[in-house]
């Protein structure tokens, strides 16, 4: 039976990048480190050794076609279901189908798999774990986060690697010079920065590159065969970069952000606002995240960080886009060239740990509120000193942890910045407690020897 876009005899009417799809293993391009000679992949697919398998990577860079080839090549029988679409009474129809064949040679491919819920991954395993299908899963998502750990321990992960756009440069070449598939036979021509700017265009996505070069031949029809610039900025104009509002691209791209910002590179911070902002990324969400490294990764250090990245945020939310995205780049290059300290960070996180695990420490008598008549005569707040009837301002001794915790020790400012002056007030001020606390102990010492005469 003829395909469903190619007439008996006539023209291959399929899209572009389905005609191109790679014959054999050997056509794949960027993944060498799975398909390559000697690699594991490879050498399970050549011995026959089909075993169920995740296959992780982006869009466009091969992972329904190493399916296809994994199986052709493994003489399984194919069978093939999307996530999107599918359920449960699917998946079940295939595992009876592969059933009934009674020789385990049957393949299941699974596009976005990490959109299966819990119970429909669960209904693979009995199938799986059994060997009477070999399950080959594609996902665009971490595998850890996205697949139950079930299925995982049944399937082994192959990461798909983005392609680079000299691997996309290959793919488009061999796409014009194929006759039998490509554009072979229609007399394209194109200069080599071209064919290097629909590559950069793709970002990585080889479908994509495939589509971009289909739609320009096609507008080349009309300049005899020629692409032209004036073609080149009509089919790459709308490109945004690869980026997901949710995805493993998201979280890597504001991973780079906080750690370029964390490590004092401004040029980065700036590189990967830029990135998020020109993918569509919420700007109050970027805006929230500035915040956060403020306090977390410079703190007292430079206290003016946390008010300007406040500040950057309402003027965005009062100028929008794009100028409002100007003030978001300019917190972020100021966060990054600002001294650092996570002081701050860690002092939160050892006493939320104290205070978890410590329990419901009663507070200190003299620290008590004492509104009523009643709680005064019960001790409520006696003994408290009044910090600014104090010299210096500071009662030189007081105890203001539960007793459990006295001593304890949770900001520790380092040497930079405005903290290195917070650091030497507190040195200050703990020999001054030193000393009060030394002289109340020789105090009571000195009242216990007089009550004790030996």
């Amino acid at each position: 039976m003829a395909d469903l876009f190619e007439a008996a005899g006539g023209p291959d009417l399929r899209p572009l990048p389905e005609r191109m799809r790679p014959k054999d293993l050997d056509e794949v391009i960027g993944q060498a480190h799975l398909v390559g000679a000697g690699q594991p992949l490879r050498l399970a697919v050549d011995k026959g050794r089909l075993h169920s398998l995740i296959l992780w990577g982006p869009p466009g860079v091969g992972k329904t076609t190493l399916a296809r080839l994994i199986a052709a090549q493994a003489g399984a029988r194919w069978q093939s279901i999307s996530a999107v679409m599918a359920g449960v009474k699917d998946i079940r129809q295939a595992i009876d189908t592969a059933r009934a064949r009674h020789d385990g040679r049957s393949l299941l491919f699974i596009d976005e798999i990490h959109r299966f819920n819990k119970s429909q991954q669960d209904a693979l395993l009995p199938a799986v774990e059994e060997g009477v299908l070999t399950l080959i899963g594609a996902t665009t998502e971490n595998p850890s986060f996205s697949l139950n750990n079930a299925l995982l321990s049944r399937a082994r992960v192959y990461i798909l690697k983005s392609l680079t756009a000299e691997d996309i440069e290959v793919l488009l070449r061999r796409a014009l010079d194929d006759v039998e598939r490509g554009l072979g036979s229609e007399a394209v021509s194109i200069e080599q920065e071209a064919v290097a700017r629909l590559a950069r265009a793709a970002d990585g996505d080889a479908r994509r590159a495939l589509i971009l070069l289909e739609i320009a031949a096609t507008l080349a029809r009309e300049q005899q065969g020629r692409i032209t610039p004036a073609i080149l900025d009509e089919v790459t104009r709308a490109g945004p970069n690869r980026f997901d509002k949710g995805g493993d691209d998201f979280y890597d791209q504001i991973s780079a952000l906080h750690k370029s910002v964390r490590g004092s590179d401004p040029d980065a911070a700036a590189y990967w606002l830029a990135r998020m902002i020109d993918g569509g990324a919420d700007p109050g969400y970027l805006a929230r995240r500035l915040v956060r490294m403020a306090s977390e990764d410079i703190g007292n250090a430079d206290p003016r960080a946390l008010s300007m990245a406040m500040d950057a945020w309402q003027a965005y939310e009062r100028l929008g886009s794009p100028e409002g995205d100007l003030m978001l780049t300019q917190t972020a290059i100021y966060l990054a060239c600002a001294p650092k300290s996570n002081a701050v960070y860690m002092a939160h996180k050892a006493a939320i740990k104290d205070a978890r695990e410590c329990g419901s420490l009663p507070v200190p008598m003299h620290l008590r509120n004492a509104p009523t008549a009643l709680m005064k005569r019960e001790g409520w707040g006696e003994g408290y000193r009044y910090a600014h009837d104090e010299g210096e301002g500071f009662a030189a001794g007081e105890v203001y942890l539960p007793d459990r915790l006295i001593g304890q020790c949770y900001y520790r400012p380092v040497n930079r910045g405005l903290e290195i002056r917070i650091g030497e007030k507190l040195a200050r001020l703990a020999a001054l407690n030193q000393q009060a606390r030394e002289a109340v102990r020789g105090a009571n010492e000195g009242e216990h020897h007089q009550e004790n005469p030996t």
